[in-house]
């Protein structure tokens, strides 16, 4: 897919415009230009007999006699502006703008839109800054139309930024992936799993007809890279029922890893040109694609999905009916009822009236990457990055800066979860073949908000067998539910991402077992970024087996829960409500510092103001009990802050059905 700021039949289509439209009086014009300039005779002929085979699209032979007339007559303006619209015509650019040129240093006033035109050529060529002097000079002239001076100023807006970018690069040390990944075909950056442990792409390769050793046509296929000691292992095809038969690609992989979603064209079941498709993993295996359906996917093109972290918002390209450009990006929500909402189109300040295209959410939630040819850029499709505001909308978007962007168009861009490491596709640096993928640092600036992650196994304590089990990662200031997942059905893996500057309450549940409650306060300063790596054991539920709830907080020395608690004190709420034969004890329990009676009042206290919350949302009295142990069962030493902050807990037990 490639994109143009400046196509050179626009130009033409200037010139002739000018030129045709005015030609009686323009030739005579010219006839009266070139008699008061004393034009000589034999440039004057040869002007002629080269207009006439210019009309007659004739470029041949009006090239050689434009070029006679100016070697009779070097200031010969009219003939400098008709050879460069036959270089221009022919796909010779540079020596359009140099006839252009000639002709702007001879007389600018002659053809004030030759400064446009020349302008717009050379930007087309990164020559910036003498696109900025000529786009300048043009809207100095006063009779302009206002469509006119719109169209220059946002050039002139465009030169400017791109003149000031090459003179600011941005940190960029590009780093071809390798053998391992790269080949002689395309390679395509899809997705990097959150442990950074898998990269995920598409490989374009062109099939052969196995009787006749004959070209046939491009297919394209899903592959994986293992990271094993840091370093990208020999890619093998992705097991996927994806990949069958079809124009396949533009996949991304959901941040818990479970989820394949991609792009699929004119297959059976398909509601438009190329809809969207999903996969679910289960072990090795993922299962057949299904189409996202029609809510989701239009009769036009659904292209380039990506998915957040938050378990339920995807977003994705369109041409579809009610955008802004030529293509936009969109998002839908996926509801509690397994069904998709309405797509919305992610409007301004992201979306413009060209083509905005290849979005990528970070795990972090927060920022948005995506490729633009409508906002200001350096020529082509740059990559921009928005981030989301308090109130829920983008900020305007940010241009990666030179030389990431270039003349060329870039695509897409896949950032790690640590924010520190950007990955791009790209044919301009060499490479093992055609589109080589490259990772490079991320400068500082540009990075999302750093992400880590939680990873292990689900499982019973008592058969050891593996869980599909629930997760749910809470935001403890604000309530909401920032991730939803599943542990995998055979496996028991889970992989949770975390984004830092955050408190969360994580709870695992699963019909028949008790929950399991983790707290992790990532709020602060974290010069390292450390993943967790831990397995949790349900327990079924049965008399004697206890929970501890990591997330009930008191003020130091005091026993009113805090707000926090909340979130905490309704999943126990509902777990009740969803086990009705249940009875527990609830049990508070502190460190050894201070006196053995005040920590036992201080723990009973703290008990009672659990059980008093759940009666007074509706859990009957005679499935309750509450009871405070002090410091008489510690669950770790005294001898450290850690060890006391685990010892001051509060727990609920199961003692009876």
């Amino acid at each position: 897919m490639g994109f143009q700021v400046f196509k050179p039949k626009q130009m033409k289509i200037y010139l002739i415009i000018f030129f045709l439209t005015i030609f009686q009086c323009y030739g005579f014009t010219q006839q009266t230009d070139i008699e008061k300039r004393v034009i000589s005779s034999k440039a004057t002929r040869a002007y002629k007999k080269a207009k006439s085979f210019y009309i007659s699209h004739d470029y041949s032979n009006a090239e050689k006699f434009f070029s006679k007339a100016i070697k009779n007559d070097t200031n010969f303006v009219e003939a400098w502006l008709l050879l460069g619209d036959i270089y221009s015509d022919t796909k010779r650019t540079e020596e359009a703008i140099l006839s252009y040129e000639k002709a702007i240093q001879i007389d600018p006033d002659f053809f004030p839109d030759i400064l446009y035109i020349a302008g717009k050529l050379e930007f087309s060529t990164a020559k910036y800054s003498m696109a900025l002097k000529n786009f300048k000079k043009y809207l100095c002239y006063e009779n302009l139309k206002n469509q006119q001076k719109q169209n220059a100023m946002d050039m002139l807006v465009r030169a400017e930024f791109a003149v000031n970018a090459v003179e600011n690069p941005v940190p960029f040390n590009l780093v071809n992936l390798g053998d391992s990944i790269n080949t002689a075909d395309d390679e395509y950056i899809n997705a990097i799993t959150s442990d950074e442990q898998q990269l995920i792409f598409t490989k374009k390769q062109l099939q052969f007809d196995e009787e006749t050793e004959l070209q046939k046509k491009y297919s394209e296929r899903f592959f994986v890279s293992d990271k094993i000691n840091d370093t990208w292992n020999k890619t093998y095809e992705l097991i996927s029922s994806a990949n069958i038969k079809g124009n396949i690609g533009a996949l991304c992989i959901s941040p818990d890893s479970k989820y394949l979603f991609f792009t699929s064209c004119y297959r059976p079941d398909g509601f438009g040109s190329c809809d969207l498709y999903y996969s679910k993993k289960s072990g090795n295996n993922w299962s057949k694609p299904k189409n996202l359906g029609p809510v989701v996917n239009s009769n036009k093109w659904e292209s380039q999905p990506s998915f957040s972290s938050d378990g339920k918002t995807l977003y994705f390209t369109s041409n579809r009916n009610g955008g802004r450009g030529s293509s936009d990006i969109w998002k839908t929500i996926l509801l509690a009822d397994g069904t998709w909402s309405q797509p919305e189109n992610l409007g301004v300040p992201v979306n413009t009236t060209k083509a905005e295209m290849s979005p990528f959410i970070h795990p972090d939630d927060q920022t948005l990457y995506f490729s633009s040819e409508g906002h200001v850029g350096m020529g082509g499709a740059d990559l921009f990055y928005s981030k989301k505001e308090i109130n829920g909308n983008w900020s305007k978007p940010i241009n990666l800066g030179y030389p990431i962007n270039t003349l060329a168009d870039e695509i897409n861009i896949v950032v790690n979860a640590k924010g520190d490491k950007a990955y791009i596709s790209s044919d301009k640096f060499g490479g093992k073949g055609k589109f080589d993928i490259y990772s490079f640092d991320l400068y500082e600036e540009a990075r999302p908000q750093p992400v880590t992650y939680m990873k292990g196994n689900v499982f019973d304590t008592e058969t050891k067998n593996k869980l599909k089990a629930r997760f749910e990662l809470i935001d403890l200031n604000t309530g909401i539910v920032n991730v939803k997942s599943y542990s995998d059905q055979l496996t028991g893996e889970f992989l949770v991402v975390l984004p830092i500057n955050r408190d969360y309450a994580l709870n695992v549940s699963k019909d028949g077992y008790l929950f399991y409650s983790e707290n992790f306060a990532l709020t602060g300063e974290y010069s390292d970024i450390h993943p967790y790596f831990k397995d949790i054991p349900l327990k079924p539920i049965k008399v004697g087996e206890n929970v501890i709830l990591k997330n009930i907080f008191f003020e130091t020395d005091k026993y009113d829960l805090k707000e926090e608690s909340e979130i905490e004190l309704m999943k126990l709420i509902g777990f009740l409500n969803n086990n009705p034969r249940i009875k527990i004890e609830i049990s508070g329990h502190t460190d050894n510092i201070g006196e053995e009676e005040y920590n036992l009042i201080l723990s009973q206290n703290r008990a009672k103001a659990v059980y008093d919350y759940l009666i007074l949302n509706d859990i009957e009295k005679n499935r309750l009990t509450y009871k405070g142990y002090g410091f008489s069962l510690p669950n770790d030493t005294n001898e450290t802050e850690e060890g006391r902050a685990n010892n001051r807990r509060t727990e609920f037990k199961v003692i009876g059905l």
